[in-house]
C-alpha cells in the first residue's frame, strides 16, 4: 500500500493511499484519502474488507489510531466501506459520515461502536479542528445517495466514482495524456452513471468551485487544466447506456 502527499499547509494535510500491488487481480484497485488536522483525522472511503490490514498499517504510520475520529463513506459500495466492521473495532469512538439513505444498508457491514452521522440530501459540511470540508451532492453518480468532499482551502475535490478509471497499480499518479486516458474511463462512466440530468447538475455545481485537484476513488488524479478537460468531456458524454449499447 503506497502513501502519497497531495497537499500540506499549516492547518492540515491531504494523503492518498492506494496502488496496492498485492491485491487480488479480480479486485478493482481503489484510492483512499485522509485529511489530517491538528488533533483529528478524517479517513474517506476507507476501502473493502480485504484491504483493511494494509490500510490500517499505512494509516497508523501517519497518525495514531486514536486521532482518526471521523470516517466518510460517499455511498454504500463494498469497495468503499465493507471494511467498516473492522474499523468499528479499531476506532470505537469514531463517527461515520455518510448519506442518510444508506444507513440501513451500511450497518450490515458491522457497526456496534462507531456513531453514524447521516448526511442530508442537500449536503452540508464537517469541521475538523479549524478545517472546514464541504459535502457536495453527487446523487445518481452512480449511487442514488452519493457525496463528494470539497476542501476550499486546498482546492481539492474528492470525487468518488466520478472520474474513475480502470488502471494498473503501477500507473502514474496524475493524468498526463487526457485523450489516452479517456479509453480507461469512458465505458465505466457510460455504464455506471445512469442519469444525464444528474451528471449535468453535478458538472454545473462543480464548475462554480475552485478545483485544482479532482481525486477519484479509482485511477489517476486530474490536476490543473486536466480538471476542466474532464468536466468538458463528462458534460458531453451520454451516460446511462446498457451493455448492448456499449458493444
Amino acid at each position: 500500500m503506497k502513501t502519497h502527499k497531495l497537499f500540506e499547509n499549516n492547518t492540515h494535510t491531504w494523503l492518498m493511499f492506494g496502488r496496492d500491488e498485492e491485491k487480488a487481480t479480480e479486485i478493482i484497485d481503489t484510492n483512499q484519502y485522509m485529511v489530517i488536522s491538528k488533533n483529528n483525522a478524517l479517513l474517506m472511503d476507507p476501502g473493502g474488507i480485504e484491504l483493511f490490514s494494509a490500510m490500517l498499517a499505512a494509516v497508523i504510520k501517519q497518525v495514531p489510531a486514536e486521532k482518526i475520529t471521523h470516517l466518510f463513506a460517499s455511498h454504500q459500495d463494498p469497495d468503499i466501506i465493507s471494511s467498516l466492521g473492522l474499523w468499528d473495532q479499531a476506532l470505537p469512538s469514531a463517527t461515520l459520515h455518510s448519506p442518510w439513505i444508506w444507513e440501513g444498508f451500511i450497518r450490515h457491514f458491522g457497526m456496534d461502536n462507531i456513531t453514524y452521522a447521516p448526511i442530508a440530501d442537500e449536503g452540508g459540511e464537517i469541521k475538523i479542528d479549524n478545517v472546514v470540508l464541504e459535502y457536495i451532492p453527487a446523487h445518481y453518480l452512480h449511487s442514488s445517495g452519493n457525496f463528494n468532499v470539497y476542501d476550499r482551502e486546498a482546492k481539492i475535490l474528492m470525487s468518488g466514482d466520478i472520474g474513475a478509471a480502470l488502471e494498473a497499480t503501477n500507473a502514474p499518479m496524475f493524468v498526463d495524456d487526457f485523450e489516452e486516458h479517456i479509453t480507461k474511463m469512458k465505458m465505466f462512466h457510460q455504464r455506471w452513471m445512469p442519469s444525464n440530468e444528474a451528471k449535468n447538475d453535478w458538472v454545473n455545481r462543480v464548475r462554480k468551485l475552485d478545483v485544482e485537484m479532482l481525486c477519484p476513488q479509482h485511477g489517476r488524479i486530474f490536476k490543473g487544466e486536466k480538471v476542466k478537460l474532464f468536466l468538458d468531456w463528462f458534460e458531453a458524454l451520454e451516460v446511462g447506456l446498457t451493455g448492448k449499447n456499449l458493444t
